[in-house]
């Protein structure tokens, strides 16, 4: 079915503009400003590897062990089944809206809502984490740089730590306010520089291994790649969520359709490059740390907890030396200041969705003249970021582990739910050849179950305060407590908007339905 471009003009700041038919919208967005190499490093820059390696890597091997590298190829199935399922969807409707979108037109709009604001939430969570890691490691390069230990400790001022946190938020916001166009050009400069790094991090673990520089060190064993050795099934779970949580954002790539070159394709085949960029920098790490320094909690092991919720900060010294050490902090800076930046492109753009389609306040739809951005709801995920790091910083000590927890929960419950939506919504479809059933119906239904059953394994093994960080609230784990909690405010939030867009919740402004079957001469 060919769509008309009703995209609205430059300096429109209506709602989005359709036929009267529930069909998909324009939203005034600037067309083909990234190509299929800009769109794959956004999704490179959004997942951000060596500041989720940094953040993660300690604590994967403290769950799983030697495993680790199994639990990476683990977490990346799963992701691999969803993204042919995001593939298919965008193909059909290249929505910027995405899953909030997809998810509307399969199951209606209430499931469609929450699927929404799962991801909404979940980009909220990482965009608190990555201004917590990028003000940490801002310090430690200037301490490193100033050489004062001083200097480097000011990031355990909480004030301090708060203003330069709130300072990159800022400056993050006001760069992805520009658009793409700017984006893309700073995100080329800080991929690159962190890939780089990354890989001269991995030849220089790989060859401190195999001098046996460290005692703790580990022989390489074909037995690291068996995810059936994990001691436990809640161990490889909670591994399994801290790997999903490692690839997610891989999707930035898909909000950007409306934006992109050849919207219906391009997306689909940046997310897969990406994909792959992505688990072959997390092997190579995770399997050269790993002999160098084993997956113990000993000394320099990955496992260690004074020091597995910032591996790269004890490992940098020891494996580049004073001088490229320096490199690897200007990497985690860089991975966390770049994702900063991009992952305002996703929770931005369907909050613009959401607004478009009359299931956020009509404000949200807005498009700046200029740059053609979604500004204000850019600015408003800048202002709910910097309010939520705040808070919980304020509130609790363990506030990066725990919200790192949470996010696995949320990914999986917006993932599963848009995987889930593509088999259905492409059900007539199935059966017409081997393509569409193994892309369509398959593969999709298969990344749903899989990120499902994480789903509720975690909701379950998270409801013991023992669970990440260790800290309670009235007996029930902290961590159970933010990702219920955040998907019961959802709940409402949801309630108020159906009393104020009552033609949304009604399924009149987004149908619901499934694409007519072409059928071949």
């Amino acid at each position: 079915m060919t769509q008309l471009d009703t995209r609205p003009q430059a300096g429109d700041t209506v709602r989005g503009t359709t036929p009267a038919d529930g069909g998909v919208r324009g939203k005034g967005l600037g067309g083909n400003s990234v190509g299929l190499m800009g769109s794959a490093v956004i999704g490179v820059s959004t997942v951000a590897p060596v500041y989720c390696l940094t953040s993660t890597l300690g604590a994967t091997a403290g769950e799983v062990g030697v495993q680790m590298p199994a639990v990476f190829l683990a977490g990346f199935l799963p992701m691999l089944l969803v993204a042919f399922a995001y593939r298919e969807l965008n193909r059909a409707m290249p929505d910027c809206g995405t899953s909030f979108t997809w998810t509307v037109k399969a199951f209606g709009p209430r499931v469609g809502w929450m699927c929404g604001w799962g991801l909404v939430i979940a980009t909220i969570i990482v965009l608190s984490n990555l201004a917590g890691v990028a003000t940490s490691y801002f310090w430690l390069l200037a301490g490193e740089i100033s050489g004062s230990g001083a200097v480097a400790a000011l990031d355990d001022s909480k004030p301090v730590h708060i203003l330069t946190c709130l300072v990159l938020v800022a400056v993050a916001t006001a760069i992805s306010y520009r658009g793409m166009t700017a984006t893309k050009g700073i995100q080329y400069a800080l991929v690159g520089l962190q890939l780089v790094v990354l890989a001269v991090f991995v030849v220089m673990a790989f060859q401190k291994a195999g001098s046996g520089t460290f005692d703790t060190g580990l022989d390489f064993s074909w037995s690291w790649m068996n995810p059936f050795a994990v001691q436990s099934f809640a161990a490889f779970t909670a591994g399994l969520s801290l790997s999903i949580f490692m690839y997610w954002g891989w999707d930035a790539c898909m909000t950007t359709n409306e934006e992109t070159v050849g919207s219906a394709r391009t997306p689909g085949r940046a997310a897969l490059i990406a994909m792959v960029v992505l688990v072959g920098s997390y092997l190579a790490t995770g399997i050269a740390a790993q002999m160098m320094v084993g997956s113990g909690d000993k000394g320099l092991g990955l496992a260690n907890p004074e020091t597995s919720d910032n591996v790269f900060a004890a490992l940098a010294g020891p494996v580049m030396g004073p001088g490229l050490g320096i490199l690897l902090f200007v990497a985690v800076l860089a991975s966390a200041a770049a994702s900063l930046q991009t992952t305002f492109i996703p929770v931005a753009r369907t909050v613009l969705a959401m607004s478009a389609y009359e299931a956020l306040p009509a404000s949200y739809a807005k498009v700046h003249p200029r740059f053609r951005t979604p500004g204000r709801a850019t600015v408003t995920a800048g202002v709910a970021t910097g309010t939520f790091y705040t808070v919980m910083t304020l509130v609790s000590e363990n506030v990066l582990v725990d919200t790192i927890y949470a996010l696995g929960l949320m990914i999986c419950f917006y993932y599963s739910i848009t995987a889930f939506a593509c088999a259905w919504y492409f059900r007539d479809e199935l059966f017409r050849s081997a393509r569409d059933f193994v892309y369509k119906g398959l593969c999709p239904v298969l990344g749903g179950v899989l990120l499902g059953a994480v789903f509720v394994k975690t909701l379950y093994d998270m409801w013991d305060p023992a669970y990440g960080s260790g800290s309670s609230v009235l007996g029930m784990g902290s961590v159970f407590v933010i990702a219920v909690g955040l998907l019961l405010l959802g709940g409402v939030l949801m309630t108020v908007m159906r009393r104020r867009s009552p033609a949304f919740f009604r399924g009149e402004v987004l149908r619901r339905e499934t694409p007519a079957l072409v059928v071949a001469d």
